[in-house]
């Protein structure tokens, strides 16, 4: 599998696992000129705003929570805050998520789901 079908791969599962915890969507690869926006949910009054990453081989690039560095996360909370003031909704109740997806051949993927990871 490709890089671009795993991240998608990754995303799929990402909002399918939010969905069966109750989470409601908001909107899936959201972007403007900032950034770009994995998965928006609403989780009962606070919007997340979700990172997905994956990694097929871990050894080769490192886990993927570690890609989530400190320019990455301004990145994300540049883009959030643009998507608040278009959407004309409240930043007081925001959250930063990570969910992390390792694929491993032909088992069943590992989620993890890292709440407030930034």
């Amino acid at each position: 599998m490709n890089r671009r079908a795993l991240g998608t791969e990754a995303e799929k599962l990402a909002e399918q696992y939010l969905r069966t915890r109750g989470y409601m969507f908001i909107a899936r690869n959201w972007r403007c000129r900032s950034g770009e926006i994995d998965l928006i949910f609403r989780d009962q009054e606070v919007i997340v705003f979700v990172e997905v990453r994956s990694r097929s081989n871990p050894s080769r690039y490192g886990m993927a929570i570690e890609s989530i560095d400190a320019r990455k996360q301004r990145q994300v909370r540049g883009t959030a805050e643009v998507f608040l003031y278009q959407q004309r909704m409240s930043a007081n109740a925001v959250r930063f998520d990570v969910i992390t997806i390792h694929f491993h051949g032909n088992q069943d993927p590992e989620l993890k789901h890292w709440q407030a990871a930034f």
